[in-house]
Formats: structure tokens, C-alpha cells, sequence
């Protein structure tokens, strides 16, 4: 029988709102300008997001630390904090290492379905959560994951972004009306530092997935292998991992049980049950000794359907606001040129956007956002790309832009990207086959 490996602590239920931990590097890159000012802003956005009940994407035990320990793990010290990040995450050393990712599946969520994963709840009461990204979103968090930094770095700033060479907004997940995804992310990613290394390097998943943008941007650098089913995916890890290397598995069929159904549904129950009985397969399948890391890159919330504005339609929200990037749950305004008379469209619009929503987000102009630290240090060239207003939705409520979101897209019940717990938390469990 495979077995947890030892010295980790129990789960906290969600650990307490915190606000940016003294030991996460203060944001670096192109000082903003009026920095008193934005330090001043920040501090009070902070206070706001503490009284929203938010986790802060700092801190030692977060999701990018994940590659960078798993690297140092098989003798391949790529990424300069892989040593720490490998302590802090009490990760044996290997010859093999498999790290799956399951898309979706919060800590929290997790916890709370448990009864639907025996094997997966067999780990999950000797572990820790990792904390993910802002916005806690697929792209943002997969940039991150791969290359071992944050999204002020790697300009994953959400599911949409916009593009400030062009003006127009930009799908990371389906890389359209953007550059080429090696132009934009520009961070140097861990897995193609382990094949340079001369670890046997591996990636599974579908077919559609190779090559595409981003897949490019978060995870180039290892041999490609399309697999479509579980099963399937599961024989390619067990017949490549013969052999010393890593070897990641993605799995996408419990985020998308979770958008359509709900995480509290009977689908999203399946969908879990599908992927820990083909997790419990994987490991008993795996030679001895071979390292299995289990995570994921957000959780998920359920909208409120009484708690949605149209920023299109609503006026007083729609007033200023030139585009709406990002999602429902974490929103990037970028505002309308200043004009004689109205010097501070962006002041206006956060002011607008707080009066509207209330209790139901915390809104922050770039630079407060940028200072408290909401996007890891921020280059110089990143900055244009986080909205000149930034909005994250508390407790189940969104906001919606028909003008730049599919009809499919505004009826998902379930969602992701703000930063609550159970958005931002994500399991990391680890056993040993």
C-alpha cells in the first residue's frame, strides 16, 4: 500500500485572512509613482480584503513553490528557491517524481466532498494546503505553477488581459488577439530548466493541449504525450516514469463539473469519484519509491445569482470604463483617458465601483493593488497589463460584461478567481508509491 509521507500537519479548516506575510520580497519593478500615496492605499485596501475574509497570495507555502521543490527534490536545483521551497514543503528527495494537477479541485472543496474520495481523504488528513494566486485563476495560477513566479512577473493576470500593445483584450486560455506566448510570458519555466538539466521531462494530456499557447507560456520545455481518457493518461505516466524523470498529468474534468454543475452537485461529485479511484490506480501502478505530489490551481465558489451587476448596463458602473478584463470574480477596468476637468478617471471609477458594490468587494486603483502585494513583484513591463482599477468579489457575488463574455459563459454556476479560501486554497498531497 502506498503511504503519506511523513512530518506534515493536519488541515486547518481555512487559515485565517492574513495580510502579506513579512517574509514574501516587498513587489519590485518600476517604483509607482506618488509611492507614499500608493503605500497609504495599499494598506487600506489590505485592511478591506482582511475584513473581507481574503487570503493573501504570499506567504511560504503557495502553489508556485510546487516545480521549483519538486525540481531540487530530483537532484536539479533549476530555479533559485527550489532548496527552500522543498524544506518548507517537506519533500523527500527521488529519482522519480509524478505531480499531478487536478483543475479546480480548492482544498475546501475537497474537504467538504471527501466522502466521494477515500483515497484522496486517506492523504488529505496528514497535509497542509498551498495557497494560490490572484486572480485564482487557470492561467494566472499555470504561469505560476511552471515557471515558479508570480503573475506581476509573468503578465498571466487573468482569463482575459489586455493587451498593451494593441489595446485589445486577450484570452490566455485560448491565447487569441495576443502575441506569441513566448513574447508575452518571458519567465524562464522550470520544466524546460529540468530538460535542459538532462531530466527526462514529461507532459500528459489531451492532444489539443500540445503546443498551444498556453501550454507554451506555463509549461514548455517538456516532451509532450496526448492522452484523452484518465485511463489513458494514467498508462502514459506508469510506461514513461519507468524510467527516472517527472512526469506531470493534467486533469480538467472537475473544473468543468464545477462550471457547469456547481461544486456542491451530484456531477462534481462524480467527477471527483472518477479522479480518485484514477489516482489510487496511478500510485499502485507506479515503481517503488516514485514521488506523487497531487495539487491543483484554484477552488470554487457558487454564484449568487441575487448578487450580480451588469457592468455594461449599470451606469454608474459602465461610466469611465473604456474595457472589462479578467472574469466575474476578479475584474481589471481599464479606464478612459484623462480629460481637462476629469484628471483622475481611475479615483473616480474605484470611488463608483465601491459605492455600487458595497460589503460585496474590494476595489483598488493599480498602484495600491500593486503595492499591498496582490500580484507578487510586478516588472516594469507587466504593470500596464493589471487594470487601472482592480475589483474581487467577497462571498458568492460577481460581476458580469456581456460585451466582452460568451452567453455560455454568464450562466456558469460555478466560479473562481477572487480571493477567498476557498478559491485561493489548494490541497497538496503527497504519498509515495
Amino acid at each position: 500500500m502506498p503511504a503519506p509521507v511523513p512530518g506534515t500537519v493536519p488541515a486547518p479548516a481555512a487559515p485565517a485572512p492574513a495580510a502579506p506575510d513579512p517574509a514574501v520580497p516587498a513587489p519590485s519593478g518600476n517604483p509607482a509613482p506618488g509611492a507614499d500615496g500608493a503605500r497609504a492605499a495599499a494598506a487600506a485596501a489590505e485592511a478591506e480584503a482582511v475584513r473581507a475574509g481574503f487570503l493573501h497570495p504570499g506567504g511560504e507555502r503557495r502553489l508556485g513553490r510546487v516545480l521549483p521543490a519538486l525540481a531540487d527534490a530530483l537532484g536539479a536545483p533549476v530555479h533559485p528557491d527550489g532548496g527552500a521551497a522543498r524544506a518548507v514543503l517537506g519533500l523527500p528527495t527521488a529519482e522519480r517524481v509524478c505531480v499531478v494537477l487536478v483543475d479546480g479541485l480548492g482544498h475546501l472543496n475537497l474537504a467538504e466532498r471527501s466522502g466521494h474520495a477515500p483515497f484522496l481523504r486517506s492523504l488529505l488528513a496528514g497535509s497542509e494546503p498551498l495557497v494560490s494566486t490572484v486572480p485564482s485563476t487557470t492561467a494566472t495560477a499555470m504561469g505560476t505553477f511552471g515557471t515558479g513566479e508570480g503573475p506581476g512577473r509573468t503578465a498571466m493576470l487573468g482569463y482575459t488581459v489586455r493587451d498593451p500593445g494593441t489595446g485589445r483584450l486577450g484570452n490566455l486560455v485560448s491565447w487569441t488577439d495576443l502575441p506569441g506566448p513566448h513574447a508575452w510570458q518571458t519567465v524562464p519555466g522550470v520544466l524546460a530548466g529540468l530538460a535542459a538539466a538532462g531530466v527526462t521531462t514529461t507532459s500528459v494530456g489531451p492532444a489539443r493541449f500540445a503546443g498551444s499557447g498556453l501550454t507554451e507560456a506555463a509549461l514548455r520545455g517538456a516532451e509532450f504525450v496526448a492522452a484523452e481518457g484518465l485511463d489513458a493518461r494514467v498508462d502514459a505516466v506508469a510506461r514513461v516514469l519507468r524510467r527516472p524523470g517527472l512526469a506531470y498529468l493534467y486533469w480538467g474534468e472537475v473544473d468543468k463539473a464545477g462550471h457547469h454543475h456547481g461544486w456542491g452537485s451530484a456531477a462534481w461529485g462524480a467527477a471527483l469519484e472518477e479522479v480518485d479511484a484514477g489516482l489510487r490506480a496511478l500510485v499502485r501502478r507506479l515503481p517503488a519509491g516514485t514521488l506523487v505530489v497531487v495539487t491543483a490551481d484554484h477552488g470554487m465558489v457558487d454564484v449568487d445569482r441575487a448578487l450580480r451587476w451588469d457592468a455594461a448596463a449599470d451606469p454608474r458602473l459602465a461610466e469611465g470604463v473604456e474595457l472589462v478584463a479578467g472574469e466575474p470574480r476578479f475584474l481589471h477596468l481599464h479606464t478612459t483617458p484623462a480629460a481637462p476637468g476629469r484628471p483622475d478617471v481611475a479615483g473616480a471609477v474605484a470611488a463608483r465601483w465601491r459605492d455600487v458594490l458595497g460589503e460585496h468587494a474590494v476595489v483598488a486603483e493599480r498602484d495600491a493593488a500593486v503595492e499591498a502585494g496582490w500580484f507578487g513583484p510586478v516588472d516594469a513591463a507587466v504593470r500596464p497589463v493589471v487594470g487601472d482599477v482592480v475589483v474581487a468579489m467577497a462571498g458568492r457575488a460577481t460581476v458580469v460584461d456581456p460585451a466582452t463574455q460568451s452567453e455560455a459563459s454568464l450562466e456558469l454556476v460555478g466560479v473562481h478567481g477572487s480571493r477567498t479560501p476557498a478559491e485561493m486554497l489548494v490541497p497538496l498531497l503527497v504519498v509515495q508509491a
